[in-house]
């Protein structure tokens, strides 16, 4: 067997990454996770929470929530060093402090695409796709 050029692995991963997605954010994820996988457990399962509430109510998605996930876990990551309670990261309400964290970061393409279908939807609903059409 031959090896392949690196023409042809590029072009491969590009047809790969057409349906898969960026292999290198995947790497990026992967070790996210697993400096999480090293914080004492009660970090890690506030992180694993946080996870979780951004994977249904984040507005970030592909890189830009990469970049996310990667600041949360400095801040995971620093706040176990220094031993500060759980409590003093988060606040009183975790759910106020995940959505001020969040507001650091653009909307992501899939949130803009269905605010704007919704918007739209509700615009030809009050007539008012036909009257710009005019």
């Amino acid at each position: 067997m031959t090896p392949e050029s690196t023409e042809e692995k590029s072009r491969y991963r590009r047809y790969l990454e057409l349906f898969t997605g960026s292999l290198d954010d995947k790497k990026r994820y992967r070790q996210v996770k697993a400096r999480m996988e090293r914080l004492p457990g009660n970090y890690r399962t506030a992180y694993d929470a946080l996870e979780r509430y951004l994977m249904f109510f984040g507005r970030a998605d592909g890189p830009l929530a990469l970049e996310m996930y990667e600041d949360l876990a400095d801040l995971f990551e620093q706040s176990a060093a220094n031993a500060t309670p759980i409590r003093e990261v988060f606040g009183d309400d975790p759910v106020e402090f995940v959505e001020a964290f969040i507001q650091n970061y653009p909307v992501g393409r899939w949130m803009a695409k269905e605010r704007e279908r919704f918007t739209s939807a509700v615009a030809r609903a009050a007539g008012e796709a036909e009257r710009r059409a005019s």
